[in-house]
């Protein structure tokens, strides 16, 4: 699903976005990586995740300290 850029969705066409937004986020897909697939910024794809309430992953990386021997 592409989504044209600088145009206002609302009401219930972002109501059903935001749902699809959801739904490859949960599926492991990242906030840059839904972004491109619709054609939007990460900030609108961040917004819309936060306004279904969906919790968000810590930012990607190696968090585990390094092993000592």
């Amino acid at each position: 699903m592409r989504v044209r850029k600088n145009i206002r969705i609302v009401g219930a066409e972002r109501q059903a976005l935001a749902a699809a937004v959801s739904k490859k986020y949960a599926a492991g897909g990242s906030v840059r990586e839904i972004a491109e697939s619709i054609n939007r910024s990460y900030g609108f794809v961040h917004r819309l995740l936060e306004e279904t309430g969906v919790t968000l992953r810590p930012r990607g990386g190696n968090h585990r300290p390094a092993q000592t021997h």
